[in-house]
């Protein structure tokens, strides 16, 4: 007769699973090699422990300041914990970096190469933030402006019925064969969200090429509720994996094994919201060629906020732009990477490196967070620090209150990412977008009841 001590005995650790297995080894009466086949599926997975050391990784970034000092060092301490995950196998540091969360939390501008694991948080629940550029030729760019600026929608939520998009057949489709995304809430996002562009650093650019003198109109923005809702998803999922598989790793670092039906329905997902993330794009930039009557000479776009596959391991880019062609096979060489309001828009082209590793970064990333940033401006009214900072350009918020943590100060020195981009081989800069205006969100919580409650309690 076998019992519970003959199981540990041959290795296994003592389970609910132990009653029915044993009642099912003695009344069938199983033979040793039956025994021993029949128990390989309650075999312990042994446990993924950190690695001792941070995996090495290339910081494709300096400080040229002492503010700058304090930033990269805090980049350093967080990226050194993500990079003892159990999955990681290579990493890297784009110049805009900066922290993002807890420590150990994967930073803006940085990149994380796992292997055969999909880490959520290390895309962020803004999946596939992205960039689409168009070419509307030799029209006036005030008139893109104040087009754009009737099409597009900023803020929380989504269009009503009224004013939604047509959702596309395809998209739909794509959206109900896969059982994260094929959710009633979901699906109801993706329609009232499709369209807009939400808020913080998102934008509507306009401007023109360096190169031609062409009017170009350029969109910043994810897959908003669409994608958070797949992410809280996701990391439930990561967290139950996490649970059994690795319980010392950090649960933003959490990860779905891409050998499981978890982890290849969520790569599925994940490359359903690209496709939503996209058409987002489409609509608005579709909306404003048609209204203008302008003829699109150009259309291209990428994203900064993904995961992206080789083999069997996976490059997860929180902010960061890929370069490597393979990467995004569809599309053409060109990418696209954004400054501040006031600065050219980069079109850029690379190569992958051993210190790149395939990427460049996204934007021009910030030294210190929002909060610090606002503090600085204390001295001047909102109007005055617009005025000084956005003088000859054409830039609106959407909620026409003023946002002084997207203007241009709140962003690292433009001119030094570039330089640290040439000079850590992060690409080539082929053409730039000279800004003529913009449009953000603004400051949409300024009115909030919750916000006006708080000062009130403040003055007294």
């Amino acid at each position: 007769m076998i019992n519970g001590n003959t199981l540990i005995a041959m290795g296994y650790t003592p389970g609910k699973w132990f009653k029915e297995a044993l009642e099912y080894i003695n009344s069938n009466d199983l033979s040793d090699e039956e025994m021993k086949d029949f128990l390989m599926q309650f075999k312990t997975i042994p446990k993924m422990e950190l690695h001792q050391e941070s995996i090495p990784y290339a910081m494709n970034i300096k400080a040229e300041n002492e503010l700058e000092e304090s930033n990269v060092q805090s980049v350093k301490n967080t990226m050194d914990l993500v990079m003892k995950t159990p999955t990681v196998v290579n990493g890297a540091v784009m110049p805009d970096a900066c922290p993002s969360g807890s420590k150990g939390t994967i930073p803006v501008g940085g990149i994380v190469v796992t292997k055969n694991a999909i880490h959520p948080g290390m895309h962020s629940a803004d999946i596939c933030c992205s960039l689409m550029l168009t070419d509307l030729g030799k029209v006036n760019p005030k008139e893109v402006l104040d087009v754009a600026q009737n099409v597009t929608h900023f803020g929380p939520g989504g269009r009503d019925r009224h004013t939604q998009f047509r959702f596309p057949t395809d998209l739909l489709e794509a959206f109900e064969s896969n059982f994260y995304t094929n959710r009633e809430e979901i699906i109801k996002t993706a329609r009232a969200h499709l369209g807009t562009q939400g808020d913080g650093n998102h934008f509507l650019f306009v401007g023109t090429s360096k190169a031609t003198g062409n009017t170009i109109l350029v969109t910043h923005h994810g897959s908003r509720g669409v994608g958070a809702k797949l992410f809280k998803r996701a990391m439930q999922t990561a967290e139950r994996f996490r649970k059994t598989l690795s319980p010392t790793t950090l649960k933003q670092n959490a990860w779905i094994p891409f050998d499981t039906e978890e982890g290849q329905a969520y790569w599925d997902a994940l490359k359903v919201i690209r496709k939503w993330t996209k058409q987002n794009h489409i609509c608005i930039h579709d909306a404003v060629a048609e209204q203008l009557k302008a003829d699109v000479q150009d259309r291209f776009w990428n994203e900064h906020n993904f995961v992206f596959k080789e083999g069997d391991q996976f490059y997860h880019a929180k902010g960061a732009t890929p370069i490597h062609t393979p990467f995004s096979k569809e599309q053409d060489e060109r990418r696209l990477i954004p400054m501040n309001m006031a600065e050219p828009i980069l079109i850029v082209k690379g190569k992958a490196t051993d210190t790149n590793i395939g990427f460049a970064p996204h934007g021009a990333g910030r030294n210190v967070s929002r909060t610090a940033h606002r503090r600085t401006k204390e001295a001047m009214t909102n109007e005055e620090v617009f005025a000084q900072e956005t003088e000859g350009l054409d830039v609106r918020f959407f909620f026409d209150k003023i946002d002084v943590t997207e203007l241009p100060s709140a962003y690292k020195n433009a001119s030094q990412v570039r330089s640290q981009m040439e000079e850590f081989g992060l690409g080539e800069v082929i053409d730039e977008v000279l800004p003529y205006g913009s449009i953000m969100a603004g400051d949409w919580e300024r009115d909030r009841p919750w916000r006006k409650k708080r000062e009130r309690k403040h003055e007294k």
